[in-house]
């Protein structure tokens, strides 16, 4: 009965912990964004979320630009590059 007992209170921690870090993970993303980046004649999008727009905004750029780009200095090039669009939503 205890090792019956202890099963059930370690499945039901398990499974509060796992519930903590999904409300902690997409809880704060209340900002999601799409970003369009061209560089160097090629055009890539990314969707992302974040806390707020400046957030969903650099990492979706972050991310588009990572099939365009070779190496640091590309990325970081690409990083500073205005965003061909940009369309935000709040959830």
């Amino acid at each position: 009965m205890s090792q019956q007992r202890n099963r059930i209170i370690t499945i039901v921690a398990i499974a509060g912990f796992i519930g903590l870090l999904i409300w902690s993970t997409f809880g704060v993303q209340t900002t999601e964004c799409r970003v369009c980046v061209n560089y160097n004649g090629a055009t890539n999008c990314a969707v992302a979320s974040g806390p707020d727009e400046t957030a969903a905004v650099e990492t979706a750029q972050t991310t588009a630009c990572g099939p365009l780009t070779n190496g640091m200095n590309d990325a970081i090039a690409c990083g500073n590059t205005a965003p061909e669009t940009r369309v935000c939503r709040t959830r």
